[in-house]
């Protein structure tokens, strides 16, 4: 069920999208070769009690499809060829990687979500496209984004551009609704067909992530037992914004 919010609760949401994008600006300074993954986590959770804000991932039961734990940390770190949900760790990032910072945070009972794909240190050419490339994706979906229009019409341009660039779009997971539940309903695909799919309306609150692959598409469980990655190997970048649908437009909340 589709559930579109009101004034009181987006402004709530607005609160939320404003606290995480501070903190995800923080985050973003500390990301250099030498530090690690775990070291980061622990900063995130850190700047989200410093807000008196609560770590959406943390403990979170539906992180992957048949995880049988729940998630163990606030942030999710995914590096190269990882997807999503990797599970900090010990491994330290080196020059030429490149990672996604995922972040969800909980504020007054209602969540917001957000990621970006950064490089570490001087990266190569292909490296530095793909990101852009899904930074743009993200933007051109958002652009979608108005009452009347649909969920296939985001899918459509995301992927287009995407293809239009040599890269490919993942098909095993996908954007969603959110809102007092992490993931609420409509799932919302990287692709699809024009005007398809349910109707936008004024008044839902949508997580827009395109997630990026290098080679094939295809994905495949991490060991940690959280994370995907790419079943060539190949490079993955995700970049993610919690919006609302506006009877204008849009408005992105994590900005």
């Amino acid at each position: 069920m589709i559930i579109i919010k009101t004034p009181e609760e987006i402004g709530t949401m607005t609160e939320g999208g404003k606290i995480l994008a501070k903190i995800m600006k923080e985050l973003k300074k500390k990301v250099k070769p030498g530090i690690t993954t775990k070291e980061l986590d622990r900063l995130a959770e850190e700047l989200v009690l410093s807000y008196e804000a609560k770590c959406s991932f943390k403990g979170y039961e539906g992180s992957c499809g048949e995880c049988a734990e729940p998630f163990p940390a606030c942030l999710c770190t995914s590096i190269n060829e990882e997807v999503v949900h990797s599970v900090p760790s010990d491994r330290e990032l080196k020059e030429g990687d490149i990672i996604s910072l995922d972040l969800g945070i909980q504020v007054k009972g209602f969540h917001t979500d957000m990621a970006v794909t950064l490089p570490i240190g001087k990266v190569n050419p292909e490296a530095l496209r793909i990101i852009r490339v899904t930074k743009k994706a993200l933007k051109r979906g958002i652009k979608k984004v108005r009452p009347g229009n649909t969920i296939g019409d985001i899918g459509n341009t995301i992927q287009r551009y995407v293809e239009s660039q040599g890269f490919n779009v993942v098909r095993e997971l996908c954007g969603h609704g959110i809102g007092r539940e992490l993931h609420e309903d409509p799932q919302i695909l990287n692709y699809g067909k024009r005007h398809k799919g349910e109707e936008l309306k004024e008044g839902q609150v949508l997580c827009l992530e395109p997630m990026v692959t290098a080679g094939d598409w295809k994905l495949k469980k991490s060991e940690d037992g959280f994370g995907y990655e790419t079943q060539d190997g190949s490079l993955s970048a995700h970049f993610e914004h919690t919006i609302v649908v506006t009877k204008d437009g849009v408005k992105v909340l994590t900005q």
